[in-house]
């Protein structure tokens, strides 16, 4: 009669190739929580993103209506272009030494397609006079929007937000 002697010094070849397939299933477990995990940071630096510039154009509004940036007869008090809230604005109480800034850079929208080297042209911008509905560019920034085509994992379109 023979008898099978178990090797102690290592793995046979069927608990090796067991092993992987148990990895290769817990790995494709989770891939889909991955995929959404990466899109929930995503989503986190857009709204991040479209708050601080937000707030930038509300700042540069009010600084305006305060009279520390000189205003024009027709215009709305809102930013021309959005590097405007980057480069500085000369101060209207003080214009010899100082300018007002409202951001440090311009942050990119996490949800631009593709590498750019000017983030003011990651995003829509909508004037003061266009409508919600309809946003388009004019003589001023009044908000700014995703281009983006996609929806949120709240079901609403990114350009909504």
């Amino acid at each position: 009669m023979k008898s099978f002697v178990i090797s102690e010094g290592g793995f046979s070849y069927i608990e090796i190739i067991i092993s992987l397939a148990i990895m290769a299933i817990i790995a494709s477990a989770a891939s889909p929580y991955l995929h959404t995990l990466h899109q929930r940071e995503k989503e986190t630096e857009l709204r991040r993103n479209l708050r601080d510039i937000r707030n930038a154009i509300d700042s540069y509004k009010k600084a305006t209506d305060t009279g520390r940036i000189q205003k024009n007869i027709g215009d709305s008090g809102f930013p021309k272009i959005l590097n405007d809230l980057v480069r500085g604005i000369p101060d209207a109480k003080d214009p010899s030494t100082h300018k007002i800034y409202f951001l440090r850079k311009i942050p990119v929208d996490p949800m631009f397609p593709g590498l750019i080297d000017n983030p003011e042209l990651s995003w829509g911008k909508r004037s003061y006079d266009s409508n919600y509905d309809d946003p388009r560019e004019g003589n001023d920034v009044f908000d700014i929007y995703s281009l983006s085509q996609e929806k949120g994992l709240n079901g609403v379109p990114y350009k909504m937000w």
